[in-house]
């Protein structure tokens, strides 16, 4: 009995070793960039004619959660989908950019430039040679070296990120870090939230901010959510008060405001909320298309007819901005479980 006693004791003590390498190799190995990262500066920049400017912007789902997909985040099961399928849903999403690349900005979120569930596909350099006419500025959202979840089939590395594509040479591109995490060791596997802003200078003297955004989408009393719109609100408003022009697009992980006279159902996991209308001056706009929805839940394949859907991405634009045009482009959810927003607008003298 004594001897039975120590075997597992040793063998408890081997664990414990174990399971503390580990915990200490995702904490020294966890991305934590800094707070404002320069992606790049431009030099004598010709600056905007004050006309009017056209922006596609895309959660692409990393080409891995196309209509035929279900995900284990989100109530479902599987956790990725098949190469084949993977390369199908990329090459359809490149194929629909082209078909929008006359535009003046695209924003995409979550493209994967080396991560298992996308079958470690450069999308970024993938999707960058098919917008040969555009110059691109990518930000690293998500990037973890392992992830065991689920135990039966962990998701494994993770690399990810936020690109803006611009015909126009910026005076800078920079991602801003968003303020607060999830608890340790819940940050160690999830998201690093950010936005990257490009400024243009304008022709009347003052400047373009364009902000590609992507918030927090599993924070179920809404802190985290907040701080990071707290910051945002802070930085654009900032901006105006210098002259500047600021539109703001991506995914918000939020419905825009008064969204609740829209008929939606709620997610089964996430917690959707409206942003409070008077979060912002009530001259700043949300623009959104109320007539289509921009996402759909992922806690079953998809079906048209059941398949619960909602509005979380769109437009914020400064009161020196007026908003001519918005749609969503509704492709039923074939190759993303977001579909792209298009939105054309015109600067105030």
């Amino acid at each position: 009995m004594r001897k039975l006693f120590k075997i597992l004791l040793k063998i408890i003590i081997i664990l414990i070793i174990i399971i503390t390498i580990i915990t200490l190799y995702f904490t020294i190995s966890d991305y934590n960039p800094d707070k404002k990262i320069i992606i790049s500066q431009g030099e004598n920049v010709t600056p905007l004619e004050n006309k009017k400017i056209t922006i596609l912007s895309w959660n692409i789902g990393y080409a891995g959660l196309g209509n035929n997909m279900d995900f284990f985040y989100d109530g479902g099961k599987k956790v990725k989908d098949t190469k084949q399928q993977t390369l199908k849903n990329l090459n359809k999403i490149k194929t629909i950019l082209d078909d929008y690349s006359y535009v003046d900005f695209i924003l995409l979120q979550e493209v994967d430039v080396n991560s298992k569930r996308s079958y470690y596909i450069n999308e970024k350099d993938t999707i960058s040679k098919q917008l040969d006419n555009f110059i691109s500025f990518f930000a690293t959202n998500y990037k973890v070296q392992y992830i065991p979840f689920p135990i039966s089939s962990p998701l494994g590395k993770v690399e990810s990120g936020l690109i803006t594509y611009s015909k126009n040479i910026p005076v800078s591109s920079v991602r801003y870090k968003y303020p607060g995490n999830y608890n340790w060791p819940k940050k160690l596997f999830l998201l690093d939230r950010c936005f990257i802003c490009n400024r243009y200078p304008v022709n009347n003297g003052k400047q373009l901010i364009i902000i590609n955004t992507h918030n927090s989408a599993y924070d179920k009393n809404g802190n985290l959510r907040q701080k990071q719109l707290n910051f945002l609100k802070k930085f654009i408003t900032q901006e105006y008060n210098k002259g500047n022009y600021v539109i703001v697009a991506g995914d918000w992980n939020e419905n825009p405001p008064d969204f609740n006279k829209i008929k939606h159902k709620k997610y089964k996991i996430l917690k959707l909320k409206s942003i409070n209308k008077n979060f912002m001056p009530k001259d700043w706009k949300w623009i959104f298309d109320p007539k289509t929805p921009t996402n759909r839940s992922l806690s079953s394949r998809y079906n048209k007819n059941t398949t619960k859907k909602t509005i979380i991405d769109f437009f914020l634009i400064s009161p020196n901005i007026k908003n001519t045009e918005i749609k969503t482009i509704n492709l039923d959810f074939e190759n993303s479980d977001h579909q792209p927003i298009l939105g054309e607008f015109k600067l105030k003298n």
